[in-house]
């Protein structure tokens, strides 16, 4: 089945101007043109398409799917790419848990030097972070 730029934008929930970006970045194949000049969309361009969704909303950037695509479209040593590829995000991940972790102690304690009274001038949060 083809798709033209509407519909498989549509269907995709992306826009048309977001489909000739991933054109241009090389995340989605060119599409054939049909007699009148449309963008004409394969099926695979439209999996590929709510690939490329589902992985924006797991965190992924898209210069990191594009890695990933680079991986899913070789067709040697996929599954050892794709494990190298993940662990290292799976780091990634726990670092920035760790980093949320610390900001969330450091504001709890934040909270912790203000007082009952708060229609004060000096406000300890403010001289706390000052000094």
């Amino acid at each position: 089945m083809k798709y033209r730029s509407g519909d498989i934008s549509k269907l995709c929930n992306v826009n048309k101007e977001t489909l000739r970006y991933y054109e241009r970045k090389g995340l989605i194949p060119e599409p054939l043109r049909s007699d009148a000049g449309y963008r004409l969309y394969p099926e695979d361009t439209k999996d590929r398409l709510m690939f490329i969704k589902r992985m924006q909303e797991l965190g992924f950037t898209l210069s990191e799917i594009d890695k990933l695509l680079g991986v899913v479209d070789k067709d040697d040593v996929r599954c050892a790419d794709m494990y190298d590829f993940v662990v290292e995000k799976l780091q990634d991940v726990q670092q920035k848990i760790k980093d949320l972790q610390r900001i969330e102690m450091m504001l709890s304690n934040l909270k912790g030097c203000c007082p009952d009274e708060k229609a004060i001038h000096d406000c300890p949060i403010i001289e706390t972070l000052i000094h």
